[in-house]
């Protein structure tokens, strides 16, 4: 099973930025795309239902043009679920829950924490929700999670720790919480396959030419719950797929769809 996850930052600009080019050359059985802006009615039908592909679109009901996220898949699910089960967190199109034989996938755009106090203590009490729902779903399958996790990890993760150890994204709160969620049993599927390898990153900031300089912070990952490792064939990221300040990541397991 061969999955791509990009952080599109508005799936109609992608369009008119290459999208579908990268979308035809994936050779993806999955592909999961978060922050598209977009509700499916903007689109054309080809746009929100490729031929030969399933999809399904959660967008956001409390604000337009914001968040949102997608996924297009050649075999269709067993299941598909919308939101996390807590009720707090519904409204923001953050979530996408597909059930496969042979495992659960989440593909999840996690809240962003810089606006202010309110919006950080937002984001820490999604990611312990979240925990709690891929945790309730494991007890029935393993579960892959693929997405825009808006915190990088550990300093191999970000070009700049000591300017930004005071920036969400990269406070310790966040990274204690990255701590948590693998000490929980979730496997970053890059890093265990490219383990100490530094200058891997999938966001750049539009600011002070970050991206030609490489300046950036690995905040998209795949993950596989702890009982998956072996399945881990590959995994990926990018660097050169232009058309969003966020690149593509991918990961390959041995395991099929159906």
């Amino acid at each position: 099973m061969r999955l791509a996850c990009w952080n599109v930052n508005g799936i109609r600009a992608a369009w008119g930025k290459g999208f579908g080019d990268w979308f035809a050359a994936a050779q993806a059985d999955v592909v999961c795309l978060q922050e598209t802006k977009a509700h499916p009615d903007q689109l054309g039908p080809a746009e929100r239902q490729p031929d030969g592909w399933w999809s399904a679109w959660h967008w956001a009901t409390k604000k337009k043009g914001y968040s949102g996220v997608a996924c297009f898949a050649k075999t269709p699910p067993l299941a598909c679920t919308l939101d996390l089960a807590d009720e707090r967190f519904h409204g923001e199109g953050r979530c996408i829950n597909l059930e496969f034989p042979a495992f659960h996938l989440l593909n999840i755009y996690f809240p962003n924490g810089q606006m202010n106090e309110e919006r950080l203590a937002y984001k820490m009490a999604f990611y312990d929700a979240f925990l709690e729902h891929a945790q309730a779903l494991r007890r029935g399958k393993p579960v892959v999670v693929c997405g825009d996790f808006n915190t990088a990890h550990t300093e191999l993760d970000i070009a700049r720790p000591k300017e930004n150890e005071k920036t969400s994204g990269f406070l310790p709160m966040e990274r204690i919480w990255m701590d948590r969620f693998e000490a929980a049993g979730y496997v970053d599927t890059f890093r265990h396959l490219h383990p100490g390898e530094k200058d891997h990153y999938t966001w750049w900031s539009f600011r002070a030419n970050a991206r030609p300089r490489n300046v950036g912070w690995r905040i998209d990952y795949c993950y596989v719950s702890a009982e998956l490792t072996d399945a881990i064939a590959d995994a990926w990221i990018e660097p050169q797929v232009m058309g969003s300040d966020h690149c593509p990541i991918g990961l390959e397991l041995s395991l099929p769809l159906t």
